[in-house]
């Protein structure tokens, strides 16, 4: 029995080895332009809010593969929208481009005002450009804010 077990191993691990991987896919990462974003004028501390992005697909190549968000500051995001560019000696990119949408949640965990920059392209000289938006956080509102009863139970005020 352990001889039958180990030629089944020794066979499937023949066969997994032997697959050939197609290599003849290509790709690589590009950051697409930002147009425009749909914020709220101002955030409430602890919850989620859905931002939708709409981006620039300059053609048929170009698939929406995330957001890159990186945390300058306490409240200070910048937003890059990546893109993977599938190259294929086979086909041709076409197409005119077009404005797409995406989301992404964020989550706010500060009180502070939070400024956004959207990466948007490069001016003249190759230098980064930006859509920057502030967005200030709505201070806490104790009318929310649980007390307890004598037993020690919380009761949220209306």
């Amino acid at each position: 029995m352990k001889r039958v077990f180990f030629l089944l191993l020794v066979a499937t691990f023949a066969l997994i080895t032997s697959c050939e991987i197609d290599d003849d896919v290509n790709y690589h990462f590009e950051a697409l332009q930002v147009k425009s974003v749909e914020m709220p004028e101002s955030f409430d501390f602890g919850e989620v809010y859905n931002i939708k992005v709409t981006y620039f697909r300059p053609d048929n190549c170009s698939f929406f593969e995330g957001f890159d968000v990186v945390k300058e500051d306490t409240t200070t995001r910048k937003i890059v929208t990546i893109g993977t560019v599938v190259e294929d000696e086979d086909e041709e990119c076409t197409g005119e481009g077009e404005d797409l949408v995406s989301s992404f949640n964020f989550e706010v965990i500060y009180d502070e005002t939070y400024l956004f920059r959207y990466w948007t392209g490069e001016d003249e000289s190759g230098e980064p450009t930006y859509l920057e938006i502030s967005v200030p956080v709505n201070s806490y509102n104790s009318a929310k804010a649980p007390t307890t009863n004598n037993d020690s139970s919380a009761v949220l005020k209306n």
